[in-house]
């Protein structure tokens, strides 16, 4: 009893305190939870199951075979001088027979390679699934903490609503100002509140979404706020890769390079079909059929010249060639598109990085007006509509950071992902 109050009072501690994740957690949550995942790792298993298959064709074939009749009269029937000689009435015979390929034109060599091949384009696509989630669940974290930050930048807001509010309303008793100021300072105060509510409404449903995304209660997480608006991040010029070399150590690339050389094994099968097969067996039998038990064991070799199929086997490998010599173009030409998403996503970064500089300017040059016009309207010299004014451009500046602070997270990892980057 008391292990059961114990255990109930943890599970109740854990309800009640929502965990706190980071976007390291967030992206391990969702490589577990996310189903696409699942099937991308189930897909490795199966191919790891057909090279195995694939591999059980260089040993011999055996098969086992039995008969057994009973007819309503005697099969053979021979007249020797007047006396009339009747045989196999029934019988039984079975046998077993076992053939090694010793040659089979390449085919089971090429048909292994090309199951070693899919086991390793599972691997690479895999990989891509694996980049596609990390990515998603970056999206879907900034957007919660840029929401969240938003939320703080309203809380401010009000907290200088409210301040605001009491001053004039003194300076309105004190007849220093009219109630027309008063009614602005009210309005602007209903606009901000209206604003919360559709912030903290978008907030739920993205936490919704990254709930069901990483697996996890809506009610009982929440995520770490890692935007400092005060302190600019440094440009991360350590990233840049040489693009000429990065190309190639990329799973796009590697799954490129996978289909060349699929198609040059599959080109390779075509020709094994056309080429003649030689196989040794044995045969090992056993017979009653003349009411008497006899065994027997024969050894061959069979050869086997697939002459009719050399009429369209000509024109199947010709086809084979072609697809191989488009596997080699497709490879050439997305290799090239590959490097310039490369330099895209760089100037990307570029873009996004200046973007963060500019707003971060503005948030200083807002916070200054926002004071000139809040020290000037207590001294009487600014009207309350440009001091609200000036509330909304520091408050529009704050926003803009913090949506530019997530986009430059989103593209840096979109770059480390295309050149290569874990």
């Amino acid at each position: 009893m008391k292990k059961y109050i114990i255990g109930l009072a943890l599970a109740l501690s854990v309800q009640a305190f929502p965990q706190t994740l980071s976007l390291e957690k967030c992206q391990q949550m969702a490589q577990i939870h996310n189903i696409a995942l699942r099937n991308s790792r189930n897909n490795i298993t199966m191919a790891e199951e057909q090279k195995k298959e694939a591999l059980t064709n260089y040993f011999p074939t055996v098969s086992a075979s039995g008969v057994a009749f009973a007819a309503n009269k005697n099969q053979i029937s021979y007249n020797l001088g007047g006396m009339q000689l009747d045989m196999i009435k029934n019988g039984t015979f079975a046998s077993v027979d076992a053939i090694q390929p010793i040659f089979a034109g390449g085919q089971i060599i090429n048909n292994n390679k090309l199951a070693k091949v899919g086991v390793e384009v599972s691997k690479l696509q895999l990989q891509q699934s694996e980049n596609e989630v990390a990515l998603t669940t970056q999206q879907y974290y900034w957007n919660i903490v840029t929401l969240k930050e938003k939320l703080n930048t309203i809380s401010s807001i009000q907290t200088m609503l409210r301040q605001l509010d009491k001053d004039v309303t003194t300076f309105v008793k004190a007849g220093i100002t009219t109630r027309n100021d008063l009614l602005q300072v009210q309005l602007h105060k209903n606009e901000i509140e209206s604003q919360k509510t559709q912030v903290e409404n978008a907030l739920n449903i993205c936490k919704l979404v990254m709930a069901q995304y990483i697996g996890v209660s809506s009610e009982n997480f929440d995520i770490e706020n890692h935007i400092n608006i005060d302190e600019m991040p440094e440009f991360p010029l350590a990233l840049m890769h040489d693009h000429e070399e990065a190309v190639k150590n990329i799973p796009e690339y590697k799954l490129l390079e996978k289909n060349v050389e699929v198609k040059n094994l599959e080109r390779k099968i075509e020709i094994g079909k056309n080429l003649p097969t030689l196989g040794i067996g044995a045969t090992y039998g056993y017979n009653n059929i003349l009411n008497k038990g006899e065994t027997s064991g024969i050894v061959f070799a069979k050869l086997s010249i697939p002459i009719s199929s050399w009429w369209g086997g000509t024109y199947a490998i010709k086809r084979k060639s072609i697809d191989a010599q488009n596997a080699r173009n497709l490879l050439k030409d997305n290799s090239e598109l590959l490097k310039i998403r490369m330099q895209k996503n760089w100037t990307e970064i570029n873009n996004a990085y200046k973007q963060l500089g500019l707003a971060q300017k503005s948030i200083g040059q807002s916070k200054e007006n926002l004071k000139i016009n809040t020290d000037m309207y207590q001294a009487g010299t600014t009207r309350m509509s440009d001091l609200m004014e000036a509330q909304s451009q520091y408050q529009q500046a704050r926003d803009k950071y913090v949506d530019a602070y997530a986009v430059l997270e989103t593209k840096i990892l979109e770059y480390k992902q295309s050149v290569g980057i874990d």
